[in-house]
């Protein structure tokens, strides 16, 4: 999803000037930005995923014990 913003900071980053005098600053700090998006989404994914399997742990584990 940040593809974009890693080829533009690459492009930026050929330009030696600019590397060294902060010109890629913005370029850096918009792949910044859109990877840690794409973290706080893999995380709310993860979460949700944890609940699901928590929940069908629960459930088998109640089951297994029904009938002690």
């Amino acid at each position: 999803a940040c593809r974009e913003f890693f080829e533009a900071l690459e492009r930026c980053h050929a330009d030696v000037w600019a590397k060294w005098t902060g010109g890629c600053n913005q370029t850096k700090r918009e792949l910044n930005k859109c990877l840690h998006g794409e973290s706080v989404a893999r995380a709310a994914r993860n979460r949700e995923d944890a609940k699901l399997r928590n929940a069908r742990r629960e459930k088998a584990l109640r089951e297994l014990h029904e009938n002690d």
